[in-house]
């Protein structure tokens, strides 16, 4: 018992020095590779800066930059990427934002306080214009880890509150949805105030976000069912997992479209997701939902309704970037032999028929 004692008495000193010297290495190795990737971020800015930028119009398109796009877009250089891929067919200027912004001033001078949250909620969802205070409230929620959009002080709250009270004004039509304050916070954080609106309102404009927005459930319900002739096509196991627990698209995919995934990603991921959503449009918004059923397909294929529903409508809290890109890239959005936007406008047709929104 003395000797067994000894001995490992004598062996803790060396176990804790090897344990100590692991650690060291495994900092020097996250040191290492946050230097490489620090400094292939700075290389790729710099590509994009002197060669790609200038460039636009002759270069967006080619290959090597399509290659460069699909890594991620530097942060220093993203948000002109966005401006330039979003494009401005509204025509929308600064002169514009202004005017709309000074209306959403004047509203909000006129606006009586409302007595309670609840009262301010009631009122926003009773008419498009008053929504104005809904936007508010609603500021305060978005990425509430975050300070930079609280009201006490965020550094970001102004600019935010002005971009969808601008919005509002310029499409009373639409007002200001729930949803609409984290796509506009991405915005924010990477452009600066008029060029964030002007991006935001052409992002909205799109026939899917519109679609949402407008809550045109005969458009989601085509879009949910473009979406699931692509998941049986991809994921023919999950797609019969989920058949059978009757967990349908829009449980998950409508806040995750809503925020354009800003809300259920980490945010440095997200913007990776916007960097090709900006590029290739609303497919690749249903080809990432896809890429993170196939992410994590082995964990759903086990889980009942319940589990599932809980899990995709409420993310890991951190979902890793270079496997989900992996898993997108071997998502094929080609079914019999047609490819997203046919398949779309294929069902869309059978609707228009009156035939079930479902067929294929």
């Amino acid at each position: 018992m003395e000797c067994a004692a000894l001995t490992f008495q004598q062996s803790t000193p060396i176990q804790v020095k090897l344990h100590g010297l692991k650690d060291a290495q495994k900092r020097k190795k996250q040191l290492e590779d946050r230097c490489k990737l620090e400094e292939s971020i700075g290389t790729a800015a710099q590509t994009w800066n002197q060669e790609i930028l200038p460039n636009w119009s002759t270069m967006c398109t080619s290959r090597r930059v399509r290659d460069l796009w699909w890594q991620g877009v530097p942060p220093s250089v993203r948000g002109k990427v966005w401006s330039l891929a979003v494009g401005n067919e509204l025509n929308i200027t600064h002169e514009l934002f202004n005017i709309c912004l000074a209306r959403a001033k004047e509203k909000w001078k006129t606006m009586p306080a409302p007595a309670s949250e609840t009262e301010s909620e009631d009122a926003g969802l009773s008419d498009r214009e008053s929504s104005l205070e809904l936007i508010k409230l609603d500021i305060s929620r978005t990425f509430p880890n975050s300070a930079s959009f609280s009201r006490s002080g965020g550094p970001y709250y102004d600019m935010l509150h002005s971009i969808l009270g601008a919005y509002t004004c310029y499409r009373p039509d639409v007002g200001y949805v729930q949803g609409m304050s984290f796509i506009a916070a991405v915005l924010i954080l990477n452009l600066d105030t008029a060029d964030a609106f002007i991006a935001f309102a052409n992002l909205l404009n799109k026939p899917c976000q519109m679609a949402f927005f407008r809550v045109d459930h005969s458009l989601m319900l085509t879009y949910f069912a473009a979406f699931e002739v692509f998941f049986e096509e991809n994921l023919p196991k999950l797609f019969a997992h989920f058949k059978k627990n009757n967990l349908t698209p829009d449980i998950y995919l409508i806040d995750w479209i809503f925020t354009l995934y800003s809300k259920s990603l980490p945010l440095d991921l997200a913007c990776r997701v916007w960097d090709v959503f900006c590029r290739d449009g609303e497919e690749f918004l249903f080809r990432t939902a896809l890429g993170l059923l196939r992410l994590y397909q082995e964990v759903l294929t086990r889980m009942d309704f319940i589990h599932m529903a809980q899990f995709l409508t409420r993310l890991p809290d951190l979902v890793p970037a270079e496997p989900l890109f992996q898993h997108i890239a071997a998502i094929h959005m080609t079914s019999r032999n047609r490819k997203w936007a046919q398949v779309l406008q294929a069902l869309q047709k059978d609707q228009e028929r009156g035939s079930p929104v479902l067929k294929r």
